[in-house]
């Protein structure tokens, strides 16, 4: 098990991104590196509440953690700090020992300047998974997610 920790400037205020990260329809379109699609299965965006997402590849050349060419993992929120810090608690659904585990991953918003830098911190991933690939696909996933609150318009 170890842990990478990913940052990104965002050009929006905290509320904003806040809310990208407990609505089910923003997840299902930030939360995706490139050449994979989602799918939300369930999402209960409140502590102790419950999620489940697929992530799938678009090309059939990689192979997935759960399925043939599909991600899925599920969990729970742990901690839900509005504007501040979201914790989840995941782990992937596969047969393979070397993915397994709960890893935690703790989102956390700090005012900069304009805008918002968002850290994620993933803990406990499993050896199995590669570093340079969570840190990459976190890249992915951060830059969409400032796509996504930089073109929306604020409260």
């Amino acid at each position: 098990m170890y842990s990478t920790r990913v940052s990104q400037y965002v050009n929006a205020p905290r509320s904003a991104v806040y809310r990208a990260l407990v609505d089910a329809d923003a997840i299902a379109e930030w939360r995706v590196p490139a050449g994979m699609s989602s799918h939300v299965h369930e999402f209960d965006a409140r502590e102790g509440g419950s999620f489940r997402v697929s992530l799938t590849y678009d090309v059939q050349g990689p192979a997935g953690k759960s399925a043939s060419h599909t991600d899925t993992y599920h969990g729970r929120f742990a901690e839900l700090v509005p504007d501040e810090r979201v914790v989840e608690v995941l782990e992937f659904e596969t047969a393979d020992p070397a993915l397994r585990g709960t890893m935690t991953m703790t989102t956390t918003l700090t005012e900069a300047g304009a805008g918002t830098e968002v850290v994620i911190v993933h803990d406990g991933i499993p050896e199995g998974v590669p570093a340079a690939d969570n840190e990459t696909g976190t890249r992915m996933a951060l830059a969409n997610l400032a796509a996504l609150v930089e073109r929306s318009p604020s409260p």
